[in-house]
């Protein structure tokens, strides 16, 4: 073989290595990256009829996280992935039988859900008479794989598991907590306006080996008339992790001295009675809210206050069950 023949494979070689490394690090993998965005303050996007004017430091922060398609390069390599991303499998993102689209409509969906149920929470709190009537857990969307699939639809309401009344669906998931896997769930469900009796056998989580769940995704479902129109816009985020904010903000700008002149971050998915669920993306929250210097993060107390605690730093994690904590919790912190 002459020199310049081996030079030319070398080099044809190395073009074909370059090209390769390339298309690892622009084309996108199979599965999804859970990216950390800053918190931003939700004053100028909440409106209050009769709000009162913000002054002074501090406010209400909301949090969330960005979802994309993980080259293949951060697929394979984790050393390139953006600081507090996390590789997430594709099905955590779109369930088998969905797309990423009908996803992101059905994370709007929740986005309107939240709103109205943390503007009546939170005017509630203020004082006022607020008319909001829970009907059940509504089923957002079942899981293709599960025996659910064949029996519940997407926007049924389960009033009852059990025999027991599941008007909320943190109900709901009370009843279940001793229900072994693979036993038949007895549910009254409401669909059209017709109330009928369903039977599904629960399955075991994936995410939690022992516990029974019938592979649902559920939101309350509820009757909600304000006192006062609530606007919140957030453009094109969508899901219900910002109940909590919602709910805080609504009470700010009403004149109630909640952030205490902290920067408040918070996130948490409300249900009527002000209590506060866990949340998705823990990790990426902590980093936006840190890339935002709050003062106070809170979070839904358990495993999400653990989690946001392992990544923290130096940042004041705060964990709460319900609404009042959180305001509680807010006039300690004022007095430290």
């Amino acid at each position: 073989m002459t020199r310049a023949r081996a030079t030319w494979i070398l080099w044809s070689v190395a073009a074909v290595a370059a090209v390769a490394v390339g298309v690892a690090w622009f084309l996108p993998g199979p599965d999804y990256l859970y990216l950390p965005n800053t918190a931003s303050p939700l004053g100028n996007l909440v409106t209050v009829e009769g709000e009162k004017p913000q002054l002074g430091p501090g406010g209400i922060y909301f949090v969330d996280v960005t979802i994309r398609r993980a080259t293949w390069a951060e697929q394979l390599l984790p050393f390139v992935r953006p600081d507090g991303a996390t590789l997430v499998p594709s099905s955590d993102v779109v369930p088998p039988g969905s797309s990423f689209q009908a996803q992101h409509v059905d994370s709007l969906k929740e986005m309107a859900r939240s709103e109205q149920v943390a503007a009546a929470v939170a005017l509630k709190a203020a004082g006022y008479t607020v008319s909001a009537t829970p009907r059940g857990a509504l089923v957002e969307a079942v899981a293709t794989d599960a025996p659910a699939a064949t029996v519940l639809q997407s926007g049924d309401v389960i009033v009852a598991a059990f025999g027991q009344p599941t008007l909320t669906p943190e109900k709901l998931r009370r009843v279940f907590v001793k229900v072994k896997p693979g036993t038949v769930a007895t549910l009254l469900v409401r669909r059209g306006g017709v109330v009928r009796m369903l039977a599904v056998r629960t399955v075991e989580s994936p995410q939690e080996p022992g516990r029974a769940i019938i592979g649902i995704r559920v939101a309350q479902a509820a009757d909600i008339k304000l006192p006062r129109k609530v606007h919140i816009d957030l453009g094109g985020v969508g899901g219900p992790s910002a109940g909590l904010p919602f709910a805080l903000d609504v009470l700010q700008e009403l004149g109630r001295n909640v952030d205490h002149g902290k920067r408040v971050v918070a996130t948490g998915e409300m249900a009527l009675d002000g209590t506060i669920g866990p949340i998705g993306g823990v990790k990426q929250k902590t980093f936006g809210a840190r890339a935002a210097h709050a003062d106070v993060f809170l979070v839904p107390a358990g495993d999400n206050a653990v989690e946001a605690r392992r990544y923290a730093g130096n940042l004041r994690i705060i964990p709460v069950d319900n609404f009042q904590q959180a305001l509680s919790a807010l006039r300690t912190v004022a007095k430290n």
